[in-house]
């Protein structure tokens, strides 16, 4: 059909591109190496086209989200202070300088969309939680929706005896509470018995309807696009927004994907935490790291191995959690377990709940852990083939470790030779734990 041009004329002859019908017929249909150039007029228009595109996009939703217009919240904060006295650590400088930003978020009668950024063990979770209390002592509703069922049930684990002891009215809800258990949460959940809701990204999806949602936690971002942000604000038209990740996420990006936000960072990390020890390794040196991980697990520490596949593969030479697992039962016997995504939830859930308890020492696992999976007294991270795993990726896997005042630490096992930028990735690794200099 005959397109018509949308661009501003002065910058389409300033830039010298061709018309936006011209651009496009180039590009699909080539007739020389210069029309498949990235640099080429029409491929440069194109791309300014679609950034223009995600732009207008985020600014619409924005507009959106302002004129559905939200509802000043006001509480005295009692029920976040009784959450404080229960929870046994003051918080971090920037952890109040949030709470500052998002109670000055929730008094205004717009809508807050909010992105808060914080390093792995940095305390989101508390921070959304304070939020979530002065939304319930307002006499509205919270739900907080984590990526994955295990995540869920964590962050269910850690919030019901807070909530218990400041009198919030807790629940959880995944793909796991089903049939009569499932329709009388839905119930009590309409009827506005329930003050804070605890799930999946399914919440939601279907049926689920609130009494009041006065604000939405969303717990890792990246999972969670525009259109899922816009399904959300549909559910609950005036409810507030606050959205967490651990990833670390540059700058520039933050404005290309979260325009639509504002954005709030925690900087601190709690009080005892000590920076992880960061090494590579060649994977020719396996059998020493072996050894020494015989000595660790005998002072009765718990150590991750992450690996990159699932089983073994002819296309890619790396090793499969399988394999690693079979092989490293022939030393530890049943101390090693072992979680992929390809196991059922129940299996996955047992696996994790037999390393938290101790009854493994050793988990082999993909990167099903990357996120949030809380064990404290785990002091040790390998992950194998780090040369195949992205900067966001890496810095995610070792803040699983370091959870805790016992020194931790993170071996690198690469293939060498290792290629230029992977040693580039690898060495900002060891350099660093920060992963506002990581996203950099």
């Amino acid at each position: 059909p005959d397109l018509p041009e949308w661009a501003d004329a002065a910058l389409v002859k300033r830039q010298g591109w061709p018309p936006f019908v011209e651009a496009l017929k180039r590009i699909h249909a080539p007739r020389d190496s210069v029309d498949i150039d990235p640099k080429a007029p029409h491929r440069l228009r194109l791309a300014h086209d679609e950034f223009l595109a995600g732009q207008l996009a985020l600014a619409l939703t924005r507009e959106k989200m302002r004129k559905t217009g939200g509802v000043a919240r006001k509480a005295d904060g009692k029920l976040a202070s009784a959450l404080l006295a229960a929870f046994s650590w003051p918080l971090t400088a920037s952890q109040q300088q949030v709470m500052t930003e998002i109670r000055g978020d929730l008094a205004l009668p717009e809508r807050m969309l909010r992105l808060l950024q914080g390093d792995v063990g940095s305390g989101k979770t508390i921070v959304a939680l304070l939020a979530a209390a002065d939304v319930i002592e307002a006499g509205a509703q919270a739900a907080i929706m984590a990526p994955t069922e295990i995540l869920a049930r964590q962050h269910y684990d850690n919030i019901a005896k807070l909530g218990e002891a400041a009198g919030i009215r807790t629940a959880i809800l995944t793909g796991r509470e089903k049939g009569k258990r499932r329709e009388e949460i839905l119930a009590a959940l309409a009827a506005g018995e329930i003050d804070l809701l605890i799930g999946t990204h399914a919440l939601f999806q279907g049926p689920v309807a609130f009494h009041d949602l006065g604000l939405a936690v969303i717990d890792e971002q990246h999972r969670f696009g525009v259109h899922q942000r816009l399904a959300l604000s549909d559910k609950a038209p005036s409810s507030d927004i606050l959205v967490m990740t651990a990833t670390p996420i540059p700058r520039t990006l933050v404005m290309t994907w979260y325009g639509d936000m504002a954005v709030s960072k925690l900087t601190d990390k709690p009080a005892g935490r000590k920076p992880i020890a960061t090494s590579a390794l060649p994977l020719e040196r396996l059998n020493d790291l072996v050894s020494r991980m015989e000595q660790a697990v005998s002072e009765g520490q718990k150590i991750y191995w992450i690996c990159p596949l699932v089983e073994e593969s002819d296309e890619v030479e790396a090793t499969s959690a399988e394999e690693r697992h079979a092989s490293l039962a022939k030393r530890f016997g049943s101390k090693v377990g072992l979680v992929h995504g390809r196991m059922s939830a129940v299996e996955k859930d047992a696996a994790m709940e037999a390393f938290q308890a101790g009854e493994t020492r050793i988990l082999v696992a993909t990167t099903v852990v990357e996120v949030g999976v809380d064990v404290p007294d785990a002091t040790i991270m390998v992950i194998e083939h780090a040369e195949r795993f992205g900067l966001a990726q890496l810095h995610q896997l070792r803040g699983r470790v370091g959870r805790s005042d016992r020194d931790s630490h993170c071996i690198l096992l690469y293939k060498s030779p290792l290629g230029e930028i992977a040693n580039a990735r690898l060495a900002i690794m060891r350099e660093t734990n920060d992963g506002f200099r990581i996203a950099e």
